[in-house]
């Protein structure tokens, strides 16, 4: 899939759901209920043990169906490592040029972090597909989204962190075109105890509440 595709989905879908876990099992049980619960976009961070093996077993079950990419991308290194794993994006927690530069080279979608005016200028006139704006909640939520759009219309944002049901709207409202979502989508408890359903349930409410959130738009 060309980077312009990997963007379409992401921004139909609405969210980027993050898969970060101790181990390699939990984050396949996170992953297997996403998908359930009706996610077709999952980032696997590469804080998860064996990353880009997961990766590559997700790509190899799902297909083209849902689509994989790799998060807490640091380094050009890690970049390479799991685009060979068949990661379709790359989701990075700040801009590094090179890291952008390798991914562009191959038609790949990139998602570097940003929080700045300058910083989201930097990364999207550096040639990221999306920037996601993290920590946005830090400062001000959607306020804050609404006032970077003001400054950086041209720019895709992608705020990340502390996105709940409850505040989907008013993002929406303030341009967001997706969201990065943790905490909100995993119920870490349950799948401790080999229980998906809740993931599954919570995906599915979070992708209900931003279709009626845009509907209402």
């Amino acid at each position: 899939m060309a980077a312009s595709e990997v963007r379409d989905r992401i921004e139909r879908l609405g969210i980027i759901p993050i898969v970060r876990t101790e181990t390699r099992e939990l984050a396949r049980r996170a992953a297997e209920a996403l998908v359930l619960g009706g996610s077709d976009v999952i980032e696997i961070t590469t804080g998860v043990p064996d990353a880009p093996g997961l990766i590559q077993e997700l790509c190899v079950r799902y297909g083209a169906s849902v689509t994989i990419g790799a998060g807490t991308v640091l380094s050009v290194e890690d970049a390479r490592v799991c685009l060979d794993a068949g990661a379709r994006f790359l989701v990075a927690p700040t801009f590094d040029a090179a890291v952008v530069r390798f991914a562009l080279e191959r038609d790949v979608a990139i998602v570097p972090g940003a929080l700045t005016p300058s910083e989201v200028a930097a990364a999207w006139k550096g040639g990221a597909t999306l920037v996601k704006v993290f920590p946005c909640a830090a400062l001000g939520g959607p306020a804050y989204l609404a006032a970077l759009g003001e400054v950086l219309p041209e720019a895709r944002l992608v705020p990340t962190g502390g996105v709940k049901l409850e505040n989907l709207a008013a993002y929406l409202e303030a341009g967001a075109r997706a969201f990065g979502v943790a905490g909100e989508l995993l119920d870490r408890a349950q799948l401790l105890a080999g229980d998906a359903r809740r993931t599954s349930e919570k995906t599915a409410a979070f992708l209900a509440a931003l279709a009626s959130a845009r509907a209402a738009r």
